[in-house]
């Protein structure tokens, strides 16, 4: 993402280095309104807390906080925002119906090795006077966040760098998504066909598909975002990272028998070091070092 104004790099070789065309760097849409703003913050927060409410029931509770707001309005939000209920019902995300939809496959499998299956999902995070979305690609077996990206919007490009990244460092048997229109994409379908990966995506009505992403999202959100106030994407993406890092090598899990994602994906044990805000971690006998110089995730 570029950064204006207080960047080492000018604007100019940002573009170079983004392959972007820097005639159209300089056009700044109409900000969000402080409104706006507001009720998306609200609603990203009763979509954490209660990840199965859907437009109608955040619709509901927003007007017993006292929020005069419709259903259609909430209903745009969400869809801005990349969020959808995950109860059973015909929509459970937005997808593009000329797109290629592949079965679910994880019925009945039991998942028992690292790289089994991966989960792939995305987020909203918000900004002081804006917001970002936020892919992650996630282990299965051992919770371990394997890659991630942020950017300004919801296109594809920056979901194929977090799985193009990911697919560097290992090759799963599946891949499971929604069925969003960024994850039935020819260019991300073609990704993971190319690199042999099976596709599995989740099915109408199941409630439950995405649920180790979902307690990701929860404890990011609870743990880094609603406790900070990022002021630019640059800030946000320090703040993730750190978190993530912390997520991934110095966050004990209880279904883990209380080890860390990192320890059971890579099956070996990490000492801790609490010279961070959030702890990093060493391999023992060896120095020093953070999680991206152990998996470059970041």
């Amino acid at each position: 993402m570029l950064e204006f104004g207080d960047s080492a790099l000018p604007i100019k070789a940002q573009a170079e280095l983004l392959g972007l065309n820097r005639s159209g760097l300089y056009y700044h849409p109409v900000p969000p309104s402080p409104e706006e703003l507001t009720l998306k913050r609200r609603i990203d927060a009763l979509y954490t807390a209660y990840p199965f409410y859907g437009s109608r029931r955040i619709t509901a509770h927003l007007r017993r906080e006292g929020l005069q707001v419709n259903r259609k309005a909430v209903q745009r939000h969400m869809q801005e925002m990349g969020i959808a209920g995950i109860t059973p019902g015909p929509n459970l995300s937005r997808r593009n119906m000329q797109h290629q939809v592949f079965p679910y496959l994880l019925r009945g499998l039991s998942i028992t090795v690292p790289n089994q299956v991966w989960g792939i999902d995305i987020t909203y995070i918000r900004l002081a006077r804006g917001w970002l979305y936020l892919v992650a690609v996630l282990d299965w077996y051992s919770r371990y966040v394997i890659s991630w990206e942020l950017d300004l919007t919801l296109e594809v490009p920056f979901v194929l760098e977090a799985m193009g990244r990911a697919l560097k460092q290992a090759k799963p048997g599946i891949v499971n998504s929604d069925q969003g229109s960024q994850f039935t994409s020819p260019s991300y379908i073609s990704l993971l066909q190319n690199a042999g990966v099976t596709i599995s995506m989740d099915g109408k009505g199941r409630a439950t598909d995405n649920i180790f992403t979902e307690r990701l999202w929860r404890s990011l959100k609870y743990e880094e975002v609603y406790l900070h106030e990022y002021t630019s994407p640059r800030q946000a993406r320090e703040g993730i990272r750190k978190y993530l890092d912390f997520y991934n090598s110095g966050r004990p899990h209880q279904a883990l028998n209380y080890k860390t994602p990192a320890e059971v994906y890579f099956g070996r044990e990490l000492e801790i070091s609490r010279t961070d805000p959030y702890w990093t971690q060493t391999k023992k006998g060896e120095d020093r070092c953070s999680l991206a110089s152990i998996k470059n995730v970041s």
